[in-house]
Order: C-alpha cells, then sequence, then structure tokens
C-alpha cells in the first residue's frame, strides 16, 4: 500500500508581499507549491493536504466589515469567514492539483471537506485571543482601527506592524474523519482541515454549533495525521529550516530535534508565537500519539528534504 503523508501549507505562505495579496496572486503561489507537491507525489506517496488562512480570514472579516459599516450588507461572523476560506482555498488547491496531475500523468483526483473540529467551549484561549488574522497596520491606522473597533485585540510584530488577533483553542476531534478516511482509502487527494477547521462546541443535547475562533492550524493538522495513523507529518513555511536565535546575528539553522531538545528550547523562548511555536508544539503532539518524523521546511525544498535530509527533521 501507498505510504501516505500529510502536508500542511501555510496561509501566510500564499502571499509573497504586499504587492501581491490579490486573489490571482495567491493562485500563483498555489500553484507553485502544488508543483512540488507533485513532484514529492512522483516519489510514490499520496497526500493529504491542510492550509492555514491567517491572513484570507481577516480579508474577508474585514471586507463584510467594511460593508456593514457602509450600510450595505449584513455582517459575516468569524465561523463563517472560516468554512468561506476553506471553500476558496480548497478550490484553488484543487484546480491546481487537477492541472498538475495532468501534467505529470499522475492518475488521481483531489476533493476539498469543509472540515468542523471540536473544541472545548471552557478552552481558556477563549478570553484569551492570540491568533493573528489579517492585515499588518501601520501605527496611524492602527489609531483610526482601534477608534472604530475598541474591542479588538492587536500586537505588534517586529518589523511588520500591528496585527489583529483572535481566540485559539485548541483541536479536539476532527468531525469528518471518517469520511476523511474513506477518500484516502480510495486514492483521492484529500483537502481538510483548512485553516484549522471550523471550531465546534457540542451542547448538552449532543449538537454542534460554530463558534466565533480560529483553530491554529499547524495543530489541527497533527491531529488529523494522527487519526490518519500516517508516519510522517510536514509542514511547509516560509523558511527551508527552522532557526534558533532567528534574524538575529547568531542565529542557527537546526538539521534535527528531538522532542527533549525540542521542549528545551520552548522553554528558552527560542519560537515565535503565532509562528514558528504552534509548528514545533504539533510535532510534539504529533510524535507524542505515535508519529514518527516531522519535516518543517520551504515547499521549494520538499523533494530534498525527504530524499537528502534538507529541512529540520524532528524526532522521538
Amino acid at each position: 500500500m501507498t505510504e501516505c503523508v500529510v502536508i500542511a501549507i501555510g496561509g501566510n505562505s500564499l502571499i509573497k508581499d504586499e504587492k501581491h495579496q490579490e486573489v490571482d496572486d495567491q493562485l500563483q503561489a498555489v500553484q507553485e507549491t502544488i508543483g512540488y507537491i507533485a513532484d514529492f507525489m512522483e516519489l510514490g506517496y499520496d497526500v493529504v493536504i491542510t492550509h492555514g488562512n491567517g491572513p484570507q480570514v481577516g480579508f474577508i472579516m474585514r471586507r463584510s466589515e467594511l460593508a456593514f459599516e457602509a450600510g450595505e450588507l449584513h455582517f459575516v461572523p468569524l465561523k463563517n469567514c472560516v468554512a468561506d476560506t476553506q471553500g476558496a482555498i480548497g478550490y484553488q488547491i484543487q484546480e491546481s492539483l487537477y492541472n498538475a496531475f495532468k501534467k505529470r500523468g499522475i492518475k488521481k483526483s483531489a476533493a476539498t471537506i469543509v472540515t468542523m473540529v471540536e473544541v472545548d467551549p471552557e478552552d481558556p484561549s477563549l478570553e484569551n485571543p492570540t491568533k493573528p488574522i489579517g492585515l499588518f497596520y501601520s501605527k496611524e491606522k492602527l489609531d483610526s482601527l482601534q477608534k472604530e473597533h475598541p474591542n479588538w485585540v492587536m500586537v505588534h510584530v517586529e518589523g511588520k506592524g500591528f496585527r489583529r488577533v483572535v481566540p485559539s483553542p485548541l483541536p479536539k476531534r476532527i468531525i469528518e474523519i471518517q469520511a476523511i478516511k474513506s477518500m484516502v482509502k480510495e486514492g483521492i487527494c484529500v483537502i481538510a482541515a483548512g485553516g484549522g477547521g471550523i471550531p465546534v462546541v457540542v451542547g448538552e443535547n449532543g449538537n454542534i454549533s460554530g463558534i466565533n475562533a480560529v483553530i491554529d492550524k499547524d495543530l489541527s493538522t497533527a491531529l488529523l495525521a494522527s487519526d490518519l495513523s500516517v508516519n510522517l507529518m510536514i509542514i511547509l513555511t516560509s523558511v527551508e529550516k527552522v532557526f534558533i536565535n532567528f534574524n538575529k546575528p547568531n542565529q542557527k539553522a537546526l538539521d534535527q530535534l528531538t522532542i527533549f531538545e525540542a521542549k528545551q528550547l520552548i522553554d528558552q523562548g527560542q519560537f515565535a508565537k503565532g509562528s514558528m511555536l504552534p509548528k514545533i508544539q504539533a510535532a510534539l503532539m504529533f510524535i507524542a500519539k505515535g508519529g514518527k518524523r516531522v519535516i518543517i521546511t520551504s515547499p521549494e525544498n520538499l523533494v530534498p528534504a525527504v530524499l537528502k535530509n534538507h529541512g529540520t527533521h524532528i524526532v522521538p
């Protein structure tokens, strides 16, 4: 049986820079990344793809807010914005996979599952927003935004500006896991848990309902990879390797990390919240549940990372 690998694509990696944020720009970025994933699949792997949505869900929310403020349209809740990104980004990945498969003669199809993920209604993060979404704003724009939206929580990112953060509860259960497993068994390249999944809570009567939050996609990817019992999880991001002392004169790339070493570096504060930290935490979560290896690297280094040990490899 062909080995299945779960690959996560970062939402930020779909936006090259401030001049390339439009939908067609993001499609070009998706096409480039999917080309590397199709090259990887030619090695003989099946793939399940997840993706982030930090910038994209923020764009949809801001569009909704501006339309609402102008008196033109109703407001769209955050949970629906997450669902919208699953469909929109999933479509771009499907289209890109179809064309990449056709070019390479790969006899496969791809499908997106709009995925709900159960979270704890008592999760402390619901009262402590940490997940960055949307645009980076200048200090000048920040002042006017906070007058318009006093309930927004904004954080400063060195060198980039100010960004909105929203609640980010931990994922507990993927609602559509049986459907995903069935499709994987049939050899379909599944896109699932986009943006971390639509967060839902289970009520006393057993019914589910969505809540306005964004689950970290790396943590949901780890949960999905564990549920699928794969040995390898790959997280694609903007850097080739994980660094310590990142962006400092003494920064150092890491070729391999054990679980023990990763925990030590977390305790030292080496990994930024909302950036590399959740990727390392996802790796620890996946390996703790039986996973054998996690690779963190950039899309263009995907094949070299698997064949020649490029990237950063996290092992038990």
